[in-house]
């Protein structure tokens, strides 16, 4: 197979693919909103309380990881239901394997928010 040679429309049309599966998530996705309400409060209090650049940089990886792995999470989930929409012992255990691996992230995410917020809230009583 040839490989297409280096082309600015394709590298933007791929990120306006992206873009739509970002979007797409968001919007069909429950747990994604849940995912970016937590995100936009934690932006607001890292505004509010004023955190520093590591804190602002563990927040910013947080939250990206915790998308990135709804994003896979979802991507898994769509193509098991391609493979088959019946019950499927196999399906079930890669479903709930990528939904663990969201879960782990979302826990890790919480704690990193706990460990830069509550010292703050603390501070204010």
């Amino acid at each position: 197979m040839k490989s297409k040679s280096f082309s600015i429309s394709e590298r933007i049309k791929s990120f306006r693919y992206a873009w739509r599966g970002i979007v797409r998530l968001v919007r069909y996705e429950h747990n994604a909103r849940i995912h970016l309400t937590i995100a936009l409060i934690a932006i607001l209090l890292g505004f509010i309380f004023n955190i520093g650049a590591l804190e602002w940089l563990s927040i910013a990886l947080s939250i990206g990881l915790v998308f990135a792995a709804e994003l896979f999470n979802s991507a898994i989930e769509k193509i098991c239901d391609l493979i088959t929409l019946e019950k499927h012992p196999q399906i079930k255990l890669i479903k709930d394997y990528s939904a663990g691996a969201v879960l782990v992230l979302a826990i890790s995410a919480v704690v990193v928010g706990l460990i830069i917020f509550i010292p703050k809230v603390i501070i204010l009583f």
